[in-house]
């Protein structure tokens, strides 16, 4: 899934990955209960969605960062 990107950029391992990629990978490996424990989100905590969730880190930087940082620690080297 990810090679491709990595191979063709390098320096960017999130390029062409969208946002919902990216939460719905994170849901699919760990669940939202242990989003919630990660990052401490009242979107990953109380009814979590994918659609909220969108919605919150879209608007909030450190949030999105902290996914994103998250989800390239686990990308396979």
């Amino acid at each position: 899934m990810n090679k491709p990107h990595t191979m063709t950029h390098p320096r960017d391992p999130l390029h062409g990955i969208t946002l919902e990629t990216i939460v719905a990978t994170l849901v699919a490996r760990h669940g939202w209960a242990e989003l919630g424990k990660r990052v401490p989100i009242r979107c990953f905590r109380h009814h979590p969605t994918i659609a909220s969730s969108l919605t919150f880190l879209r608007k909030t930087p450190w949030a999105r960062q902290r996914i994103e940082r998250m989800f390239v620690a686990e990308l396979p080297r």
